[in-house]
């Protein structure tokens, strides 16, 4: 009878342990970064194209939620690009790849800034901004 009340007692606790959210450790804040691979910050010619690759991460290894890539004028703010259109990307491997190609169809001695951001699961929590600034010449 003692065997019949013990195998169910140690079923529920190995299935507790089992079964734990490995999502991401709650006690842990999210340590987010955005490493921008590309562009560099050598100066373009207009009508170049450009290969962005920003690498988004949580260093504590937790979900990435949110990602925005853009790049503006440094001079007045004129935003020539902004993406993903869903900034929600979820990637509960702790890592996410953003990678486009973009045109330089842009006036000649202009400063342009690309910036990308990171943050958590409520909007602006745990943001990282990470930015790089280029020169574009004429053809």
């Amino acid at each position: 009878m003692k065997k019949f009340l013990l195998f169910p007692l140690l079923f529920a606790l190995v299935a507790s342990i089992g079964c734990k959210n490995d999502d991401e450790d709650p006690t842990l804040d999210p340590e987010y970064h955005a490493h921008i691979v590309s562009p560099n910050t050598d100066a373009k010619m207009v009508g170049d194209e450009i290969h962005i690759q920003v690498d988004f991460e949580d260093h504590n290894g937790g979900t990435v939620h949110h990602i925005n890539v853009r790049i503006y004028s440094k001079d007045d703010g004129t935003e020539i690009y902004n993406q993903p259109t869903e900034a929600h990307v979820h990637a509960t491997e702790g890592f996410y790849t953003f990678e486009d190609d973009f045109t330089l169809n842009v006036d000649p001695h202009t400063d342009w800034i690309l910036e990308a951001k990171v943050w958590g699961h409520e909007d602006g929590a745990h943001e990282v901004t990470e930015s790089i600034e280029f020169h574009v010449h004429p053809m």
